[in-house]
């Protein structure tokens, strides 16, 4: 999904003058270019990461897109957040906290000590300001604090939420990158009443490890370390370089002028692991990769389920995940994906059948159908799997043109239903499945908010909202089921595959940590050379 600060410090009025690229985002130096360019390998305090398309907004409490969030993720500090490998909570700003027993209320005591990079100290003030403010400007991250009521300051380190209703993962929703902390200072660069919206979008103003010193479009995005961070980590320059073809990413990453190499093919994976200065990484994924259907603002033929039922045995998932994925997936049976509780592994599995998708379309009454399939070079297997897509569907008598268009684009057509079929791929921010189940299927949360098929059914909101709205896990269990039966009959969604995370890295690199909630962010601060 798709997701910086007040570095207008030292000599920035001096520099602007002379600032090279018109494109460079902060007073950057001329020698930026060639440090994001040069060998990385022999610098031990320099990063460089090679990733395959641009940043949008990084106002984290706009964007949702876990792109953005690589930047924005070491760029603030969140009251929690996740322990290691783990989906568990561990203290961050808030060194603890309690919960009353309707578990309306919550407090956090804040650690002392915590400061923004300009030197501010983080305080219960700046917790409230970055929630209200999160709750003001109305976009993707505002729909999981909804159920915030008020926010109240004992003190200077006591942060109080008194929320509507229980929300039982409310706890881990703080460990996400839209919890971040914002320094409120950044008010002073608002405009025209966006809560400084404009500024963030290209700027950060947080209190982790890192601070966005200069965003050159296009080639690099350098961050260098928070002067007053509490720690002292070993990389004091990281460099996200826009390496837009695989081919030219896998040799950067083997002279080593990058040391991580994001968006190779995954074919190239397997011949990397003969290079004895790179390492494969390779975990166990909660990312899923699937087909929205347009269940209501796209072709009207796709609102008859019978339709979409077709199209979800007319797909060669076996085929996907060999010839494309080169075995790094597994298939996924359920909404919910393995390694998650909620998942279901005995539920209606749809399997290649194109007698059955035939019959379907036939009781359906529908034929000649022409549908157009969306997707962008975001993701270096689409191509691939819109095409054998492409002809699987023809195979049942539907025609498919293919739409390849930028990421942003993409992304704003599926934020205004614009499209009948579309590619995707979602990876959970907390481990609940109230991630998949409700930010999918809630017919309030359409478009980029989750529910991207704009799938509606009156019976799965009652059960994915009453699933949300109580604290016993077994009961939430059950409900999520029942409404995982519905939606695997409604299919408005093709269940591709559930990824697996592989990513070479030059076996310079120490101390990364690979969490499921953080698919594709960095520990940056934790990191060596």
């Amino acid at each position: 999904m798709e997701k910086t600060k007040m570095y207008k410090k030292r000599l920035c009025a001096i520099l602007m003058g002379v600032c090279l690229a018109a494109f460079s985002v902060g007073c950057g130096n001329t020698t930026s270019s060639s440090n994001a360019n040069g060998s990385s390998s022999s610098d031990k305090s320099k990063l460089t990461i090679a990733i395959n398309g641009d940043m949008g907004t990084l106002d984290p409490g706009v964007t949702m897109d876990n792109m953005a969030w690589k930047i924005t993720y070491p760029a603030y500090e969140r009251l929690v957040q996740f322990n290691g490998e783990s989906t568990d909570i561990k203290p961050a700003l808030a060194t603890k906290w309690e919960t009353s027993g309707d578990g309306l209320t919550w407090t956090f005591h804040l650690d002392k000590g915590h400061k923004f990079a300009d030197g501010t100290e983080v305080t219960s003030d700046a917790v409230k300001f970055s929630f209200e403010r999160i709750l003001a400007l109305k976009k993707g991250p505002a729909d999981t604090f909804k159920v915030i009521k008020t926010i109240n300051t004992p003190d200077k380190y006591t942060v109080q939420f008194v929320l509507n209703s229980a929300f039982p993962q409310f706890l881990a929703t703080l460990a996400t990158n839209y919890s971040s902390i914002v320094n409120p200072k950044v008010m002073s660069h608002e405009q025209n009443g966006d809560r400084a919206q404009n500024y963030l979008a290209t700027h950060t103003d947080g209190s982790g490890a890192y601070e966005l010193t200069e965003w050159k479009k296009g080639a690099y995005i350098h961050l260098a370390l928070n002067p007053n961070y509490s720690k002292k980590p070993a990389l004091k320059d990281v460099y996200f370089k826009l390496v837009a073809d695989a081919s030219s990413a896998r040799l950067e990453l083997e002279k080593g002028d990058v040391d991580i190499a994001e968006g190779i093919d995954i074919d190239q994976i397997d011949k990397l692991k003969s290079n004895q200065n790179v390492s494969i990484v390779k975990k166990s994924s909660l990312l899923v990769d699937y087909v929205y259907l347009n269940c209501t603002k796209g072709n009207p033929a796709l609102q008859n389920a019978k339709v979409r039922q077709a199209i979800s045995y007319a797909v060669d998932y076996n085929s996907i995940i060999s010839k494309v994925m080169h075995g790094y997936a597994s298939p996924i049976a359920s909404p919910v994906p393995k390694g998650l509780w909620g998942y279901n592994a005995s539920a209606f599995k749809y399997t290649k059948n194109v007698d059955k998708a035939k019959s379907l379309l036939k009781e359906a009454g529908v034929s000649n159908l022409q549908l157009t399939l969306l997707y962008s070079d975001r993701f270096p297997n689409w191509e691939q799997e819109a095409l054998i897509i492409q002809s699987n569907l023809k195979d049942i008598g539907i025609t498919v043109s293919l739409s390849k268009v930028a990421y942003a684009t993409m992304r704003d057509m599926l934020d205004s239903g614009k499209f009948d079929l579309s590619l995707g791929v979602w990876s959970p921010d907390y481990a609940d499945p109230f991630m998949f189940m409700n930010y999918w299927f809630d017919s309030n949360d359409q478009g980029l908010a989750g529910n991207r098929a704009f799938y509606v059914n009156p019976t799965v909101d009652t059960l994915v909202r009453k699933a949300a709205s109580i604290t016993d896990q077994s009961q939430r269990e059950d409900l999520y089921n029942q409404a995982q039966k519905i939606i695997i009959e409604d299919a408005p969604y093709v269940y591709l595959y559930q990824k697996d995370f592989v990513i070479p890295i030059s076996k310079n690199v120490k101390g990364f940590v690979y969490n499921p909630m953080l698919e594709g962010i960095y520990n940056l601060a934790d990191m060596s050379k």
